[in-house]
């Protein structure tokens, strides 16, 4: 596996490994209607910092922004394609996805092997929340996940390797499309496997979901 843009390795650890859901009773991770979330991460290697992350349900699209990166990332799950936008080179990397070699896993589901379990409900950031706790082999965690799908909490990971997440503010108002796109007027290009894009990842976060 290959390093992940800072935003989403603070939700990939958050998440554990990030693999496409089975169909068992767990939670859905992907908001019914457009949402805008507000996450302080208090675990990890972004531990203190701000995430923001911002969802346009039609289109299954996400765009993650750490606050003080030198850019931000969109994952649109549809198309299975992450692209990091570079604003001050004015560039937006189409950036390879899958969990091969030189590829990017898109952290938006734990992985299809967890078990999980309910255990109860919870409020974080004044909305109501089902507590889901999940084990796959020595990964282990938990996430609070509103009936639409938001995520407001979560930790999970191995030992030391662990991340967790937790929402500040939800703002369920219409996103706009433009913001989940390159910029008019970027360069935009495909970064081959192995190649790291102009400035290097944002953050410098070290890969956290590693493959299998």
């Amino acid at each position: 596996m290959r390093a992940l843009p800072a935003g989403l390795a603070a939700l990939a650890l958050a998440f554990g490994l990030a693999r496409p859901a089975a169909a068992q009773d767990r939670p859905s991770f992907q908001p019914a209607r457009d949402v805008a979330i507000a996450y302080r991460v208090t675990a990890g290697p972004a531990a203190g910092r701000e995430l923001r992350m911002a969802w346009l349900a039609a289109a299954r699209k996400l765009r993650v922004d750490l606050p003080g990166e030198a850019g931000w990332t969109v994952v649109d799950q549809a198309a299975q394609r992450v692209f990091l936008v570079l604003d001050q080179q004015r560039v937006a990397v189409e950036l390879p996805a899958g969990g091969g070699p030189g590829g990017f896993n898109l952290p938006l589901q734990p992985p299809d092997s967890a078990r999980f379990t309910r255990a109860g409900q919870e409020r974080v950031a004044g909305l109501p929340c089902t507590l889901w706790r999940y084990a796959d082999g020595p990964t282990q965690g938990e996430a609070c996940i509103t009936a639409d799908g938001v995520m407001l909490r979560s930790r999970g990971g191995q030992g030391e390797r662990g991340g967790a997440v937790e929402a500040v503010a939800v703002d369920y108002a219409p996103q706009d499309a433009a913001r989940f796109q390159p910029p008019a007027g970027y360069r935009t290009m495909q970064l081959p496997a192995g190649v790291l894009p102009p400035g290097g990842m944002p953050g410098g976060v070290p890969g956290a979901s590693p493959g299998r």
